[in-house]
Formats: structure tokens, sequence, C-alpha cells
């Protein structure tokens, strides 16, 4: 489904403009969808429809466990409450570029349709450039500066998305997703492992498994990557050994991922590992759409230019942070 609709204003359909409306609607409705195809979007979030101003993510804790009470024994009192809640407010996103008369008279149609490429370019580049920004932030702190705007990209817990120190709703010990060491396959072993033996609010087991390695687009990193997972055999053992990781992996060069990283200062080289899976199926990252991408035609009273408005509403934020978890970060958790 494209995110963009375009409408045309009234007015516009003079002799002067009219025969320009349609090409270039056209032109802006497939520009969409081929953008929407190549997006990592939703690799990284749940991406959502939202009905209202805001939305709302929380659940509720895992029951107690069952209790042994012997032959006609009291029922125990059990209990489980709400999670750590979580508001997303949708944002408005605007932008625009006009035709002008003379772009019309001089039948310069090739010139209008490359100004409508950049206006849905600009707009899904603008998703992806928010999207890595949110997860960037995270890294460092709760909230983060993305245009003229500060965005929440805190988890649930109040915590920055990657903390040391996630605490419990119910019971259990404070627990990270925030973790030193290079990306090699011992490595990688060992955060996978530690990801897997997350427990829940009330000290549960969960399901996590990560089957996502994300990196920026770093030479370094995408060598590192490949030799721990790219080959049958363990590259470290000159016995042959076999190696756990191969097969297992989808691996994401993100360039985005790196533009983010470098415009937060952040030096370091993280590597991050995602459970597909638990993204898609509880409140964890989560892409809302309120208003997908409208475009609409009008004239400009002033100078009688034609203009292409482009308007959206959409925001992201985390919930609960257990589907990804960090490596290579300095001050980190050892692992």
């Amino acid at each position: 489904m494209s995110f963009v609709t375009v409408s045309i204003g009234s007015g516009v359909v003079d002799s002067m403009f009219g025969k320009s409306q349609f090409p270039i609607k056209s032109y802006l409705e497939k520009r969409g969808e081929a953008l929407e195809q190549a997006s990592l979007l939703p690799n990284l979030f749940r991406m959502e429809n939202s009905k209202h101003w805001a939305e709302r993510y929380t659940g509720e804790t895992a029951m107690d466990d069952f209790e042994p009470v012997g032959e006609g024994g009291q029922y125990p009192n059990t209990g489980f409450e709400e999670g750590f809640p979580k508001d997303i407010v949708n944002e408005t996103w605007k932008n625009q570029f006009a035709v002008t008369q003379e772009l019309v008279e001089d039948n310069r149609l090739s010139t209008m349709k490359k100004r409508a490429n950049k206006l849905i370019t600009a707009y899904a580049r603008t998703r992806e450039r928010y999207g890595r920004a949110m997860y960037v932030g995270g890294l460092t702190g709760t909230t983060v500066q993305f245009g003229a705007k500060t965005f929440d990209c805190a988890a649930a817990d109040h915590k920055a998305l990657f903390a040391k120190d996630h605490p419990a709703k119910v019971k259990g010990k404070a627990q990270s997703n925030l973790f030193t060491g290079d990306l090699t396959a011992a490595n990688l072993s060992l955060l996978e492992t530690r990801m897997q033996n997350t427990v829940g609010d009330n000290g549960e087991l969960l399901n996590i498994a990560p089957d996502t390695i994300w990196i920026p687009n770093d030479g370094v990193l995408k060598d590192k990557a490949f030799a721990a997972v790219g080959s049958d055999k363990n590259p470290t053992d000159s016995t042959n050994a076999y190696n756990q990781q191969y097969g297992r992996w989808n691996i994401l060069v993100d360039p985005y991922l790196t533009e983010a990283l470098e415009k937060a200062g952040i030096t370091d080289k993280p590597w991050f590992l995602l459970d597909s899976k638990i993204l898609a199926d509880m409140d964890g990252s989560i892409f809302q759409d309120r208003v997908k991408l409208i475009v609409r035609s009008v004239l400009d009273d002033n100078n009688d230019n034609n203009l292409w408005k482009g308007r959206g509403r959409f925001a992201a934020g985390f919930a609960d942070w257990r589907f990804v978890a960090v490596g290579g970060m300095t001050g980190g958790s050892a692992l």
C-alpha cells in the first residue's frame, strides 16, 4: 500500500496547469510505492496504523507460578499488574515544492517530475533518518533532537532504550541490554546468550531468540560480521571446527545508521542484535502512521505558482526494551 495520496485543489485545472496535474500525480504515487519497498523500517520497528492523537502501549505482567498446596489445600492468592505503559504521540510533518507558470508554458514536464521525485524522496528519507535517530538517541539518553523537535526515545521503564539497569516491574534484578565487546564469533554467542536469558517483569523466562545483526556501513564491522557468521567452519580454529553461527543470522548493513551515529558524535562501533519475531509480536519498537503522506496541489495567490504540498503524521517510540541489545559500547556491561 502506498504511503502517498494526491489530491487536486480547486482552481488548478485551468488551461495553464491542468495538463501537468495528472502526470505528476501518477509519478508521485509510483515513486512512493518503490521507496516503501526499499525501506528498512519494517526490520527495525513494528509498523502500526494509528487512529488517535497518541497511542498507549502496555500489558500485564506474568502471573505468579502455581504453588503446591497438598490435598484439599487452599488456593494461594496470586496477582499480576499492569506493565510499564508507553505513550507515543503522533507528530505532523510537512514539505512542499512549486511548479511555476514558466515550467508549464515551456512544457518542461521532466523538471516537474524531478521535483515531484524530490518531494517523495525527502519524505521517505526523513522517515528513515528519524527511525535511526530514535535508536541512536537511545544509546546515550532518553530524548533525541531531530529537526526542531525533541523526541522521547526512552523505553517504557523511563530508562534509555539501551541501559545497564532496566528495572523489573514486579520482581527480579535489574538487567542490561548495553554491552562492551567487539563483534566477534565469541562475543556474538555471548550476547545472544544474554538476550536468551533475559527475564520478564515478574522474573519469568522469555522466548527471546535474536536472529538479526544490524550494523552501520562500516568496513571493519562488515568484515567482522561476515567473518563471524559467513563460514561453516570456525574462522579462529585451525581444526576446522564447526561454526555454530553459520547460516543463522540476517545481516543488515545500514548507511542511515552510520549517518545517525556520526551526527550524534558516537565514535564507538556498536553492533545490534534483534529478535525479529519478538519485534513483530510484542510492544518493543513501534513506528505508527496516523496519516499517510497527502500531497495536494493548490495555486499560490501571490505569484500564480502551482504549489504541491506534502503532509503526513507519524511517530516512533519504544515500549519494552527486550527485543534488542547492543555490543561495542564503551561503558556498557561486560560480556
